[in-house]
């Protein structure tokens, strides 16, 4: 049987490259969706369904809606993927760089290719809502004068020609995606897996050192603080969600710590323990 898998974007996005990679020699039935609320939907309607999202790139930084999407759905993260993004200026077949009149695409990866479009001083840049749709939409319509930025697997799916790949401005740009699921469809994937990664969200006391207090404690007990980003309590001034990764080699000492922070914290969850994700070169 097939795995249910939903991510934001369609055939050629860099979501569905990176679950094909996430879930390489497994057959998957990708679940296209337009946004990532539609994401958790899918997963809320069938159980079964995983979920792939972005939480974070090396240059654009934190999706911090995606942070609150997987808080508030009560789904687990069983796991982590990081994929090497490489953009590629991709046009209807027969078309010259010369030729471009308005380049599409999504905000971050026009963001991130800001020092290449900066060579094209008379191009409009217009904004899409995903890379590979942008793609899509100009073979589907034969724009002529058109150009996508997006994966060079997106330009092969469409049929369209790259006119010019690598044009992100830093090489060293990956996204990295969770593998989220049903608390009980997660149960029976993490059954026996291997974990060396938790994340957790708390709030803390408004009152000095408490925040001080929590990271001396994971310090304490040989917590390796891979992440930390807040977000604040909408209704509530000045006080702050708290997301956290921690990276460990001994689970026990990892179970103590967590113990050791919960009566310091207030709502607090783990969101997820899982292995720490591979990368792609």
């Amino acid at each position: 049987m097939k795995k249910k898998v939903a991510i934001q974007g369609i055939a050629g996005s860099y979501h569905e490259m990176a679950a094909r990679n996430y879930y390489e020699g497994e057959e998957i039935d990708i679940i296209p969706c337009i946004t990532f609320k539609e994401v958790i939907s899918s997963i809320k309607k069938d159980p079964s369904v995983t979920g792939l999202m972005a939480i974070e790139n090396t240059i654009a930084g934190s999706l911090l809606q995606n942070h609150e999407l997987i808080r508030e759905s009560g789904f687990h993260i069983t796991g982590e993927y990081k994929l090497r993004i490489s953009h590629s200026l991709v046009a209807l077949p027969g078309s010259s760089i010369h030729d471009i009149k308005e380049v599409n695409s999504h905000p971050i990866a026009l963001m991130q290719c800001n020092d290449f479009l900066d060579t094209l001083p008379n191009v409009k840049i217009v904004e899409k809502e995903d890379t590979a749709l942008s793609a899509q939409w100009i073979a589907e319509n034969n724009l002529k004068g058109h150009a996508a930025i997006c994966g060079k697997h997106a330009a092969e799916i469409y049929g369209l020609d790259v006119l010019a790949e690598g044009i992100e401005t830093n090489k060293h740009n990956f996204t990295r995606f969770l593998s989220i699921a049903d608390r009980w469809t997660a149960d029976e994937i993490m059954r026996g897996a291997p974990k060396n990664k938790a994340s957790l969200v708390f709030a803390t006391p408004h009152s000095v050192g408490s925040l001080s207090q929590i990271l001396s404690i994971f310090s304490f007990y040989d917590m390796n603080l891979s992440k930390i980003q807040s977000l604040p309590i909408i209704g509530r001034e000045w006080q702050y969600l708290f997301y956290v990764d921690l990276v460990f080699s001994d689970y026990v000492r990892y179970k103590q710590a967590v113990d050791a922070v919960m009566p310091l914290t207030k709502d607090f969850r783990v969101l997820g323990e899982y292995a720490e994700g591979k990368q792609s070169i």
